[in-house]
């Protein structure tokens, strides 16, 4: 959500940024937001105007009774019931406006970074960096539900039973290092000096409009009936939200967080559900790092952040590239935005395991999350937030990498301790 200032300002910067995102259909929203304010402007005027002939008349009726005029004192009366009663009408459309106005600025999209590449989808994003040197193996690789049911690993077909498509039943060692993989990625982050929490996994309504754009949240998130209760799609989610209405002291910040959670996805859209995969689910497992931090210092921990998920990746010997998104590719709250992606060699390309983002103040602003500045006065801090790894599509891109001709699966070194020792599955 914006600054009302800018738009009073300068809304050429709003209409403009609305046009690199390809979203002319809001152009009309920014003149509709200058319009309501100046009518919220208009009436707030009348409402003073109004209180000091109320503070006037209300003198003079002291007045004038005083001096037993009770029947002027009456008719004095009458003007300030008549007043009340205006301001009261103006208190409800300052009110209705205020709505509207919220309405309009929850989904008119963030002002991007310059440095954001311009491009109508993620056809258009562009590729920064690669790590590590992509492999073809000289044996065919499996498709990863081969893979893990040749290990007795997974069992997508009672799942069905239970739960339909985009669930599935892990067991075995695949089990093992699907929870290998994150309990290793909370010690990665921990490492690194991050705080870990396991946060709440279902969040109300008025966090999920903080943190989220009605577009993700209607295709994304699943609401608990007859409560106001959603579950969360990532444990970002409860992890900004739980700063909601707070004022930190600027010697609080940064604060660097990594949690865990379970993540609940309808995955309305293009894409659907995968009848026989693990790669777009309905419920998976992941491993995220939130910041709360000030302004200027958003943009080097930005950068901090997706190289954390490179550095992991890397550890395990699976080669990935960065990839940044482009104008049309960004949800409306972000400023910035760059993908993760993990080499396939059954696929021979890279394909997305991770996405970091640094939304700017537009959460903060939704949340009321300010810092306390006693020189300069209070300001909203920014937000960010990145995958450390998400096991379900982890697990695809680690078992095609670490596949072996014979059908075994090697464990790298850093996820030993956690498989019991164990220096292969097979």
């Amino acid at each position: 959500m914006l600054d009302m200032k800018l738009f009073r300002t300068n809304p050429e910067i709003v209409k403009e940024n609305i046009r690199k995102k390809f979203q002319e259909h809001k152009l009309v929203m920014v003149d509709e937001v200058i319009e309501l304010d100046r009518q919220i402007r208009d009436a707030k005027f009348r409402c003073d105007v109004l209180r000091n002939q109320r503070n006037s008349i209300s003198k003079e009726i002291g007045a004038l009774l005083s001096k037993d005029q009770k029947k002027e004192a009456e008719q004095r009366k009458a003007k300030v019931a008549s007043i009340a009663h205006e301001l009261t009408k103006l208190k409800e459309m300052e009110d209705n406006l205020t709505v509207q106005i919220r309405e309009r600025m929850l989904v008119i999209p963030n002002i991007i970074d310059p440095s954001v590449p311009i491009g109508k989808d993620d056809s258009e994003n562009v590729e920064l960096e690669r790590f590590g040197e992509p492999a073809v193996p000289n044996f065919e690789v499996p498709y990863h539900i081969d893979i893990m049911e040749k290990l007795h690993g997974i069992d997508l077909e009672n799942a069905r039973k239970t739960s339909g498509n985009g669930f599935y039943y892990l067991c075995g060692d695949i089990a093992r290092l699907h929870s290998a993989i994150l309990s290793y990625a909370r010690d990665f982050m921990i490492d690194r000096g991050f705080t870990y929490y396991v946060p709440p996994f279902m969040i109300r309504s008025n966090i999920v409009t903080g943190v989220m754009s009605f577009s993700e949240m209607e295709n994304m998130m699943y609401k608990i009936e007859g409560e106001d209760l959603y579950l969360i799609g990532t444990s970002e989610h409860s992890m900004i939200g739980k700063y909601i209405d707070t004022i930190l002291d600027e010697e609080q910040l940064p604060q660097a967080l990594t949690s865990y959670s379970p993540c609940f996805r309808k995955e309305v859209g293009a894409h659907g559900i995968e009848e026989r995969g693990v790669y777009r689910i309905h419920q998976f497992e992941k491993q995220e790092m939130i910041v709360v931090c000030r302004p200027e210092e958003s943009a080097q921990w930005f950068r901090k952040l997706y190289k954390n998920t490179v550095d992991f990746f890397c550890s395990l010997d699976i080669p990935v590239r960065t990839l940044e998104c482009c104008s049309g590719d960004l949800a409306d709250l972000k400023v910035k935005s760059v993908d993760v992606e993990a080499w396939s060699p059954r696929q021979q390309k890279y394909f997305e395991v991770g996405s970091c983002s640094n939304l700017g103040d537009a959460q903060a602003r939704r949340l009321g999350v300010r810092v306390k500045n006693k020189e300069s006065g209070n300001y909203f801090a920014h937000t960010l937030n990145n995958t450390v790894v998400a096991p379900p599509r982890m697990l695809i891109a680690f078992l095609e990498n670490n596949l072996n001709s014979n059908g075994t699966v090697t464990i790298p070194k850093p996820l030993k301790m956690y498989m019991g020792g164990k220096k292969v599955i097979g």
